[in-house]
């Protein structure tokens, strides 16, 4: 399957993408990926060192012609987000992922591509190891764990590069240049509870919400679609307030940077009001998906009979919990007063699960505003703790502040603009890249983020643009020719 992504062009970088894409490489179990880039560049021939954090820094000199030019860094990530489809029988823990064409698109069966940031990645892997790309030299920076936490930029060191010039090589449209981005922080709301035996006289259910079109909670959070597990809280309180109906468990979405997508809960409703809870459910249903059918086609929302668990929630901590999520925020909370269109805070709502006494919320909170990301952190924060839960803050990192004077943010529009005979749109995003905390170590290097066309990224409806690929290819090779002199 793999074998005809081998065949499209530019082949080197393709081929070097399904090179990477045979490792599996979750975020935090970057072990094989991390032994893979070091064999990759020792193989070379060049100096490749793996820092204490498991961050893989490559070097190469400048070929022939480029020494007087500035240093530069290129800079991807090694780590991608997993999820699947529920119907997907997939091991992204031992298997390679699984790719295929469909026009335009290459794309992975039921699975997420890794384009994000794979064809970074394999983009600095083929300029390592070609003898015929004109470029300064280069000091090539594959990072660990940029989507669960960034701890591989967190954990890099001052003094390990000598760059003049980053190019982070993670943005996802091809005609962006970007020149700054969204800082984050993780919430985390936890609490135990007592269970009660099941009720008697009840009958149980499983309400399924699935078919959302999920999507990064950075990138995609300004178009507002649906959140599963906000979806399924909806239906809870409304199933609580006028039925009594009780939690058994909930099992709502998988990673803080993704959309929830999917979310299953068991639960128990008395026997005598079983009809008329159908009924005034699947009102709410409708009413759902009535208000999402513009964006998302493919919700389904299903109750169907199951067997009678043997515990419930106690019915005070149940009602505290649901009420706190539905009052906690999702979605944007502030757009920018300064750039038009950006979001500049937002929360989503990545994760809920409710099992065996006890039950957890957990958030992903960004802003390009570190003060307004706080004070959001803070308003969620004592959402949670009125409704009882415990309440942790952690994994923050900063945004990325643009500079709009840089020569390589001049440098990229102008060349964007010869090649292309168009403005490249120079902005700032709602994802968080890695160069506001580079940016950090290295406070006088000169950043600049760009890629090929990706859509649908940390979804297994992710998708990479094969005529995007080529454009960005050349994009790529000229700003490299054209690397300012010292």
């Amino acid at each position: 399957m793999n074998e005809e992504i081998r065949e499209l062009e530019p082949k080197v970088l393709w081929n070097k993408f399904a090179d990477l894409n045979a490792v599996p490489r979750p975020s935090k179990k970057e072990e094989r990926v991390i032994a893979f880039m070091k064999k990759f560049g020792e193989d070379l021939g060049l100096e490749t060192v793996v820092d204490t954090v498991g961050n893989v820094i490559i070097k190469k000199p400048a070929t022939p012609g480029m020494e007087n030019r500035k240093k530069l860094v290129l800079q991807s990530h090694l780590d991608m987000v997993h999820q699947k489809n529920a119907d997907t029988d997939f091991d992204f823990d031992n298997q390679g992922i699984e790719m295929y064409v469909d026009g335009d698109w290459v794309r992975a069966k039921g699975t997420t591509l890794g384009a994000d940031n794979g064809l970074g990645v394999a983009t600095i892997m083929a300029v390592l190891e070609s003898d015929t790309i004109q470029h300064p030299a280069i000091e090539a920076l594959f990072t660990i764990d940029e989507e669960t936490g960034m701890t591989g930029a967190m954990g890099l060191k001052g003094g390990l590069l000598e760059g003049d010039i980053l190019l982070n090589l993670d943005t996802e449209e091809d005609d962006e240049i970007g020149v700054g981005c969204a800082g984050g922080i993780d919430i985390t709301a936890a609490k135990t509870y007592k269970e009660e035996v099941v009720p008697v006289n009840t009958t149980a259910y499983t309400i399924t919400v699935k078919g959302l079109n999920g999507g990064h909670s950075g990138m995609d959070i300004i178009k507002g679609l649906g959140n599963a597990n906000v979806f399924m809280n909806r239906l809870l309180y409304k199933g609580y307030e006028k039925y009594g109906l009780r939690v058994a468990s909930i099992q709502g979405g998988s990673l803080r940077n993704a959309i929830p997508r999917e979310s299953f809960a068991i639960v128990v409703v008395e026997e005598a009001s079983a009809n008329t809870f159908e009924l005034e459910l699947a009102e709410e249903i409708a009413n759902i998906k009535a208000e999402y059918v513009n964006l998302e086609a493919d919700l389904e929302i299903e109750i169907t009979p199951t067997n009678l668990p043997e515990m419930v929630m106690e019915i005070g901590a149940q009602e505290t919990a649901i009420k706190a999520i539905y009052a906690a925020l999702n979605g944007v909370h502030r757009m920018s007063p300064e750039i038009d269109g950006l979001v500049e805070t937002s929360n989503n709502i990545a994760k809920v699960v409710v099992a065996n006494g006890e039950a957890s919320v957990m958030c992903l909170t960004r802003s390009s505003v570190d003060s307004n990301k706080m004070d959001l952190a803070n308003k969620l924060t004592s959402c949670f703790e009125l409704g009882g839960f415990e309440v942790e803050l952690s994994g923050s990192y900063p945004g990325w502040t643009p500079n709009m004077n840089s020569s390589i943010v001049k440098l990229t529009s102008e060349l964007y603009k010869k090649i292309n005979g168009e403005e490249a749109h120079v902005a700032a995003c709602h994802a968080g890249l890695e160069c506001g905390i580079l940016g950090t170590h290295y406070p006088e290097m000169e950043m600049v983020s760009f890629g090929p066309t990706i859509k649908g990224a940390h979804s297994p409806d992710e998708r990479a643009s094969i005529s995007s690929a080529k454009k960005y290819w050349h994009f790529f090779l000229e700003v490299l020719k054209e690397t300012p002199v010292k």
